[in-house]
């Protein structure tokens, strides 16, 4: 049986003045040897995204940058040694360059160049780096060739961790339909937030992409099916003395991709999941009556943006 991994990562996009972005090639050491691709690279445990992104550009490219903005968020499976296959989940920012000087082009076995999407064509360029240049690029070096970027539809078998320290990929949505009302969800009894009303979403699947993962848990947890409008922001949370629904500790560690969503065609909300899930309601609410209500974190920072 394969092994399933997950790791997460994050990269940026750095221009130069004539349109130019600047991309690495990992040298032999790396999983992604001789495949270019953005700056940037896994988080440490309970890292917020930006920081990693910050982090990684200062020490693959000699860079300070900035960050600016959320631009997307993907996921890719690979197939590695030994039969593993491993997911990651990628956030990509658009960053700005304050202080330093590029590496030199070849520096601790890596590279370093400046691309347009047309010479980025031309050398092997890793899917997800590919794909945000909108080039298809070229085959990537043997033994990368299994790196398969995950399309919307996706299929998505379940995983579990067994370790005390974990970390969590999830997508939520601050949902809407026609109307102007928000749709959210009470966090059952036994997940850290209970009571409070919350986002729509949860934790992706090993091979699930993270638009595809949100849209699955409106289903499951509203009878609701929307529609993705935008990305717009991303979230970290660390919880070192999380109580998981079995009652032991957890080190946790999540990081959540925060979307638009459109219900056209709204229902009444009704969970679907099984029972014992985290959700314990789902209801349409006005923007007038999300004053009385109690909030996660995340749903307040969101909703706050309506009133």
């Amino acid at each position: 049986m394969q092994q399933q991994q997950r790791r997460m990562a994050a990269y940026g996009v750095l221009r130069d003045d004539g349109g130019q972005v600047l991309l690495v090639q990992g040298g032999d050491e790396r999983p992604d040897r001789g495949a270019w691709r953005l700056p940037g690279g896994g988080l440490r445990h309970a890292e917020h995204p930006a920081a990693a992104v910050v982090r990684g550009f200062t020490e693959e490219t000699g860079l300070a940058v900035t960050v600016a903005g959320i631009r997307a968020a993907v996921a890719d499976v690979a197939s590695l040694a030994a039969g593993a296959g491993l997911h990651t989940d990628r956030l990509v920012f658009d960053v700005a360059a304050t202080t330093g000087e590029v590496f030199p082009p070849e520096r601790g076995g890596a590279r370093l160049g400046w691309f347009t999407p047309d010479s980025a064509a031309a050398v092997p360029v890793m899917p997800f780096t590919a794909e945000l240049l909108g080039r298809p690029g070229t085959p990537l070096p043997s033994g990368l060739s299994r790196v398969l970027p995950l399309a919307p539809t996706a299929p998505a078998p379940t995983i579990s961790a067994s370790t005390a320290r974990r970390h969590r990929f999830g997508a939520y949505g601050l949902v809407t339909d026609p109307a102007g009302r928000v749709l959210l969800t009470l966090i059952a009894e036994g997940y850290p937030g209970a009571g409070s009303w919350h986002l729509p979403g949860g934790g992706t699947d090993h091979g699930e992409a993270p638009e595809t993962g949100l849209l699955r848990e409106l289903v499951e947890e509203s009878g609701q099916v929307g529609r993705v409008v935008e990305l717009v922001g991303v979230d970290s949370l660390h919880l070192p003395g999380a109580v998981g629904p079995e009652g032991h500790p957890l080190d946790w560690h999540t990081v959540r991709a925060i979307y638009t969503v459109v219900v056209d065609e709204p229902t009444e909300a009704r969970v679907l999941e099984p029972a014992g899930g985290s959700t314990a309601r789902a209801s349409w609410f006005t923007v007038t009556e999300l004053a009385g209500l109690r909030l996660s974190d995340i749903a307040a920072r969101m909703v706050a943006e309506l009133r």
